[in-house]
C-alpha cells in the first residue's frame, strides 16, 4: 500500500450542516468597511443596492456558527464531502517521512471549491426576488461555479473575465456560456469603468479589480440585479469553510493531527476555508498546527503590500476595506494563476496575519507549475496553476523533513483541476514560462493612491 493514494472518505450524513465563523474566536475584531464618503462603518443600507440582506447578515454576524439551509444542503450533496487523500505516490518520489494529505476540491460540477459560496449566494439571491447577477471572474472558474449555481435557481448570470484569462483560457469561458451566462471580456466598452480604460489601452490586459469594477457598476443601475464575489469578504469565506470542517473530520478518522497546513492565497476564500477551522483548534489549545498562506511573486499583498484602507476595485466604487494591498490601481502581471491576481487580501484573512496567527510566503510560477508538473506525475492529477503555489510550499516543506528526518504531517487544498489551464501547461514545459521580477520600483505607483484614512478612523 506504500505507493498508492489513498482516498479518505466521509458519508453524506457527515456533510457539514454549519458554516463556521472565525471571528468571536479571534484576540480581536476586524477593523470595520468604510463608507468612502463619510469614512463611517458601513451599515445594512449602504450594502443592501449588492448583496441581499441574508449575506449581509453574514457579513457581519457575531454568532460563532451559521446553519446551512437544506435547499443548499441537497445541492452541496452532488459532490460534498469533497475526498481527502494521502499523496503516498508524491511522498515515495520525494523521499520524505512527511506525511501529506491534500482536500480535492476538483470534484465539483465546476472543477474548484468556488461552488461551495456561489451556491448559497444564488439561493439567497433567488429567496430575495432577484433576477440577474453580475461578477467579475479571474481564472474563470469563479464565473463557472456562479452560472452554475445561477442555472440552479432560474436566474440571469452576466460575467466579467479578466482580459488576460479570456484570451488564455477560451474553455473556461465556453464552460460558463453551457451554464448559461453571458461573458465579457474586461476592460469592456459596456460600463463607464471599462471605457475609461479602454480609452488609454485598446488591448489592456484586465485586473481582478477593474472587473470587479465593471460588474458592481452594472448592479448598481438595475434593482432587480445584485453582484456575488467569488473571494474577499467575510461571508465568502465562511461558505468556504465546509473545506476544513470536512478535512478535520478526516484527519480525525486517522488519528492524524497537521503538523503544517499549507493554501493558495488570492483573495483569500480557499484558505480561510481550509484554516479556519483549523484555527479554532488551535486557539482552543487542541492541536498547534503552523498555519502557511501562499501567494504568487507577481502579485504579493501579504508579503510585499501595506496594512491599509483600500478600494476594493480599481474605480473606486467600493466600501474602503482594511486589507493587506498593493493598491486598488496596481495592475499583475497577467501570471497564469489567474485567480491570485488581485491587488488585495481578505480583510478577515488580513487581520488574522496581522495578529501573527498564520505566515505568508510569496513564490514564482515556474517553481508552481515544476510542482504542479511533479503532482501530476505521481498522483494522477492536473491541479489548476492556483493550487500549485500550495503545492511547490508542500514539497519545500517535505524536502527539509527529508534532511531532518522529521515526521512531519502536511494538509494542503487542492482547490481546483487544471483541465482548462493546459495552455499554461504547454507554455511551461515549452520553457516559453518566464518569472516576472517585481521591483519596490514596480510596486510605488499603486501605493502611493491609497485613499487618505485618518489614523483611528
Amino acid at each position: 500500500m506504500a505507493d498508492q493514494r489513498i482516498k479518505i472518505n466521509l458519508d453524506e450524513s457527515q456533510l457539514p450542516t454549519q458554516w463556521y465563523n472565525v471571528v468571536p474566536d479571534l484576540p480581536s475584531p476586524p477593523p470595520p468597511p468604510l463608507h468612502p464618503g463619510t469614512l463611517q462603518p458601513v451599515g445594512p443600507d449602504d450594502l443592501a443596492p449588492l448583496f441581499p440582506m441574508d449575506l449581509i447578515l453574514q457579513e457581519v454576524t457575531g454568532d460563532r456558527f451559521v446553519d446551512i439551509p437544506g435547499e443548499v444542503l441537497d445541492i452541496y450533496k452532488l459532490w460534498r464531502p469533497s475526498p481527502l487523500y494521502r499523496a503516498h505516490r508524491l511522498e515515495k518520489a520525494l523521499g520524505t517521512p512527511a506525511r501529506i494529505y491534500y482536500k480535492y476540491e476538483g470534484v465539483s460540477p465546476a472543477g474548484s471549491h468556488k461552488p461551495n459560496t456561489a451556491v448559497p449566494q444564488a439561493y439567497y439571491n433567488a429567496k430575495a426576488g432577484v433576477r440577474k447577477l453580475t461578477t467579475e471572474t479571474g481564472a474563470g472558474q469563479w464565473g463557472t461555479a456562479l452560472a452554475f449555481a445561477s442555472a440552479l435557481f432560474d436566474l440571469e448570470c452576466e460575467v466579467w473575465m479578466v482580459g488576460a484569462s479570456y484570451d488564455q483560457k477560451p474553455y473556461r469561458r465556453t464552460m460558463m456560456e453551457t451554464f448559461g451566462a453571458r461573458v465579457h471580456r474586461s476592460p469592456s466598452d459596456l460600463t463607464a469603468a471599462g471605457r475609461g480604460i479602454r480609452a488609454e489601452d485598446p488591448q489592456h490586459p484586465g485586473s481582478l479589480g477593474i472587473a470587479i469594477s465593471e460588474a458592481v457598476e452594472v448592479a448598481g443601475q438595475d434593482p432587480q440585479t445584485r453582484y456575488a464575489l467569488g473571494s474577499v469578504l467575510n461571508h465568502v469565506l465562511l461558505h468556504q469553510t465546509v473545506i476544513g470542517e470536512e478535512a478535520l473530520l478526516q484527519l480525525a478518522s486517522v488519528d492524524e493531527s497537521p503538523d503544517v497546513i499549507v493554501g493558495c492565497t488570492g483573495g483569500g476564500s480557499n484558505f480561510g476555508g481550509l484554516v479556519f477551522p483549523f484555527l479554532r483548534e488551535k486557539l482552543a489549545g487542541r492541536m498547534s498546527p503552523t498555519i502557511r498562506a501562499v501567494e504568487p511573486a507577481s502579485c504579493p499583498s501579504l508579503t510585499r503590500g501595506v496594512y491599509a484602507y483600500d478600494f476594493g476595485d480599481t474605480a473606486g466604487m467600493t466600501p474602503l476595506l482594511k486589507m493587506h494591498t498593493l493598491g486598488h490601481r496596481f495592475i499583475p502581471d497577467p501570471i497564469h494563476a489567474g485567480g491570485l491576481r488581485y491587488h488585495g487580501m481578505s480583510p478577515l484573512l488580513s487581520h488574522v496575519y496581522e495578529l501573527g496567527l498564520v505566515e505568508a510566503l510569496a513564490l514564482p510560477q515556474t517553481e508552481c507549475f515544476a510542482a504542479a508538473v511533479r503532482f501530476a506525475r505521481t498522483e494522477g492529477i492536473v491541479p489548476a496553476p492556483e493550487p500549485s503555489h500550495a503545492l511547490a510550499a508542500c514539497i519545500r516543506e517535505a524536502e527539509a523533513c527529508r534532511e531532518s528526518g522529521e515526521e512531519k504531517v502536511i494538509v494542503t487544498a487542492l482547490c481546483g483541476h487544471g483541465h482548462f489551464d493546459l495552455a499554461a501547461y504547454e507554455a511551461y514545459l515549452s520553457g516559453r514560462m518566464v518569472d516576472e521580477e517585481v521591483t519596490d520600483e514596480r510596486l510605488a505607483p499603486g501605493l502611493s493612491e491609497l485613499p487618505t484614512v485618518p489614523a483611528g478612523a
